[in-house]
């Protein structure tokens, strides 16, 4: 028995493990490919690592970068933990962006806190209707949530630009020929604290804290157990009374709330402006879909993300000094962020199919084992004989 729970606990660590050796495996080939180049992997990789951590405005950067990645990773958690696929990130942080931005331009009236606070929830507010509409049609139209979400995006994107072009754009970009497609500056009364000197602000706090929160509402609530219980079995917690096209629906308006508050606070955080070069990427930089993953390396756990969320982050920040310092392809840098995004949603798969692998040995040697003996029996049998 003891021997049989020390090989579960390590196959459990080893399922647990596998993201990073997945991680490793895509760095290694990525040295590989710098070799092809001409290009010293170690000198290569050390430019990558001092341009994440390598200063205290390299790491505060790496936390900007990291902060909406932690923020659409957590509301994936929750959408993925009820059985509900959320690829729609981007417009959800585009919808949230522009509710928040549009708060902030108007309700310049009011103290910078409260504009703040009301700019962010209506942030959480937008995505939430983005993420919401999917889960409508999952639920009750039997509408496949993968292309819904997929879908929502590309109308985010146009409806954003439209926005930026029209009714939000900048009065003193209507009145140049240049007709950029941004908003006006945020007053600095309305933006996030930052941290001088650096680029980190308030939102990083507040992502690490709603990580927090998001853990305890999926594990210590009954309406997180609940979500959970759908994503299990949907046939089983529909016998046991739970609604599950109600709490599908949830899953999805939750995931979507927090991408769209992911939008929000690169707008109050980051850019003071919505601004984009009229794709998804150029306002989200990528972190709708580069949440999926963070989260996905985290195991789905909301605590788990954050480092998770921190390491993509530091990729991406320290991938530009390494292109700066070794002179490699900007495309070799979209390779590399590629390959560790193949390898670990992979890993994924591989440790689903270790899990099941496993409970079929449990299940067969449960129903091979001989049934337990009774002991008072075998001794009035000797007794009498």
């Amino acid at each position: 028995m003891k021997k049989l729970l020390q090989s579960e606990w390590i196959s459990r660590l080893i399922d647990t493990l596998l993201p990073v050796f997945a991680a490793m495996i895509a760095l290694l080939l990525g040295a590989v490919m710098l070799f092809f180049l001409k290009v010293n992997p170690v000198e290569a990789y050390k430019a990558l690592w001092d341009g994440a951590f390598g200063s205290t405005n390299a790491f505060a950067e790496t936390l900007v970068k990291a902060t909406p990645l932690l923020l659409v990773g957590i509301g994936i958690c929750i959408s993925f933990r009820g059985d509900v696929i959320n690829i729609g990130g981007e417009g959800q942080m585009i919808i949230g962006a522009v509710l928040a931005t549009w708060v902030g331009l108007n309700f310049t009236g009011l103290p910078g806190w409260l504009t703040i606070t009301l700019s962010m929830l209506a942030g959480f507010l937008g995505g939430a209707i983005w993420g919401g509409i999917p889960g409508v049609l999952k639920a009750y139209f039997s509408v496949n949530e993968i292309l819904s979400t997929v879908m929502m995006n590309a109308i985010a994107v146009q409806l954003m630009n439209f926005l930026l072009r029209g009714p939000m754009i900048d009065p003193a970009q209507a009145e140049m020929a240049s007709q950029i497609p941004q908003t006006a500056r945020l007053e600095e009364i309305f933006r996030l604290p930052r941290l001088a000197p650096t680029r980190l602000h308030l939102g990083a706090l507040i992502a690490v804290i709603l990580a927090i929160l998001v853990y305890i509402l999926l594990w210590r609530t009954t309406l997180g157990y609940r979500i959970r219980a759908v994503g299990q079995n949907q046939h089983a917690s529909r016998y046991a009374g739970i609604n599950v096209k109600r709490y599908m629906v949830l899953a999805l308006l939750l995931s979507g709330a927090f991408a769209g508050l992911a939008g929000a606070t690169q707008v109050f955080g980051v850019n003071y402006r919505m601004i984009t070069d009229g794709s998804s990427s150029g306002f989200t930089g990528s972190a709708g879909f580069n949440g999926i993953v963070a989260a996905l390396f985290g195991g789905l756990h909301p605590i788990l993300t954050i480092p998770a969320s921190i390491l993509f982050g530091a990729l991406l920040v320290g991938a530009n000094k390494m292109q700066r310092v070794v002179q490699v392809p900007s495309a070799l840098i979209t390779a590399l962020n590629g390959l560790v995004v193949v390898f670990v949603v992979s890993s994924e798969i591989i440790r689903k199919r270790r899990q099941r692998r496993r409970e079929a040995v449990a299940k067969h040697e449960n129903e091979s084992a001989p049934p337990p003996s009774n002991g008072k029996q075998v001794n009035q049998v000797e007794a009498g004989s």
